[in-house]
């Protein structure tokens, strides 16, 4: 049913002649328009576990390439995208390779990680009025299809995707994707996904207020609903409240709570964080709430071969309470308070701070009810603001986790550091 809402919502978009915008007739040229960009990322994590098991770290040096072409004139204009993607080992190994979290680079059948890696993948784009339609290797960032862009390389997808800007303020997206590359292996269909359909969209109503719904279907493992409501109240010239609310609900098919060892088959979660802006000062405080009958809680991410999980993208957890634990266990309520700084107001523009304690208790294991667990969150991150180096960025991140023995089949205790230096080359 699904696929068919897609195919309908797909004519629509594409049939939608009384357009208030239209970008495919402001369009320059397949060359005009085209950008060639280079990142070069050097990423390294450490995870220092607290009881007892291994520690895990891996360094790495990445390039991703990205091309996107302009489109051709007229009615009907024509695109391509492409990206290139290379990754070296920094590190001996040693044996501390191979944690799921981490996962720059994917053990081999010897158990031994890859000394590098290399794929790469395009995808050809047609434009009408100022609807889009791709088709080929993408990389989707949406509620309920989020790829993972936050370690060494980023995952991607291959399918088709419908993106429809025709009215201001509204963004419509309907799409197919049928493999997944996995962020640390080579190949196109390295995740194990079977198929998976997304749709929604989300509507500016106001200057201050905008919403979201969006649900997907992945094949022979789970149906997924999402909405946000995001609404600024400004207070004064350099002050505004900013509310956000964000709820997913999962069903699993009952084919996979059977082949995953799940006892349940729903979950609802949902977090409201209220952030109190004024001058270079944030204040942060927020809530999340997870409930339901599945013992794996929030289901999302991961690669279903060999690690039991859903397959719609590492990042597809548009929550509050989301920092190196996720909260999101079965019952499991949880709070947070934080802080930002930005450094601009003192003399050091692009510099940033942001730290959070996140504290979550009421969790629920096949073994126990009532479990805790709590994180320290701090993060610097500076940006080259001029010169040779202009945004090139620095992040040093840094997590204290402790989790209850209650807890301990959910979670681990541990003690994780980020360092990630990023600098962005644009070609042309």
């Amino acid at each position: 049913m699904l696929n068919k809402r897609i195919s309908l919502i797909a004519l629509g978009m594409l049939s939608a002649t009384q357009a208030m915008a239209n970008d495919q007739a402001e369009s320059k040229g397949f060359v005009e328009d085209s950008s060639l960009k280079v990142l070069l990322r050097n990423a390294y994590i450490n995870r220092d576990y607290k009881d007892g098991r291994a520690d895990k770290a891996e360094w790495g040096q990445a390039a991703i390439g990205t091309f996107s072409s302009g489109f051709t004139q007229g009615t009907v204009g024509v695109g391509v995208d492409a990206f290139g993607l290379y990754a070296l080992r920094l590190d001996g190994g040693k044996g501390r390779t191979g944690a799921q979290g981490i996962d720059f680079f994917k053990k081999g059948d010897s158990g031994n990680a890859a000394d590098d890696l290399s794929k790469g993948g395009a995808a050809v784009k047609f434009r009408l009025s100022s609807t889009t339609l791709t088709y080929g290797d993408q990389m989707p960032a949406l509620p309920v299809l989020s790829y993972d862009n936050v370690r060494l390389l980023p995952e991607s997808y291959t399918g088709t995707l419908i993106t429809s800007k025709e009215i201001k303020g509204l963004e419509l997206n309907a799409g197919r994707f049928t493999a997944e590359s996995r962020k640390s292996a080579e190949g196109r269909d390295s995740g194990g996904l079977k198929s998976i359909n997304v749709l929604g969209g989300s509507y500016q109503f106001t200057e201050q207020f905008k919403a979201a719904v969006y649900a997907s279907d992945v094949e022979d493992v789970l149906k997924k609903q999402y909405v946000n409501a995001n609404y600024v109240f400004p207070i004064d010239k350099d002050q505004s409240l900013t509310l956000d609310f964000n709820g997913y609900r999962t069903k699993l098919d009952d084919s996979y709570v059977r082949e995953s060892g799940a006892t349940g088959d729903d979950n609802k979660i949902w977090s409201l964080a209220a952030t109190f802006a004024t001058g270079p000062h944030s204040f942060t405080v927020a809530h999340q709430r997870s409930t339901g009958d599945s013992n794996l809680g929030y289901a999302y991410g991961g690669y279903q071969k060999d690690q039991g999980r859903v397959g719609d993208g590492g990042n597809t957890i548009y929550l509050a309470n989301s920092y190196w634990s996720d909260f999101n266990a079965e019952d499991e309520r949880s709070w947070q308070v934080g802080y930002g700084l930005d450094f601009s107001t003192f003399g050091v523009p692009g510099l940033s701070y942001n730290v959070a304690y996140v504290r979550g208790d009421n969790i629920t294991t096949s073994t126990s009810e009532g479990g805790t667990e709590r994180e320290i969150f701090n993060q610097f991150k500076y940006v080259v603001q001029s010169g040779p180096a202009k945004d090139l960025s620095v992040k040093l991140r840094s997590s204290i986790l402790r989790v209850s023995q209650k807890s301990s089949e959910y979670n681990v205790s541990g003690n994780e550091v980020r360092v990630f230096v990023d600098y962005p080359i644009n070609i042309f």
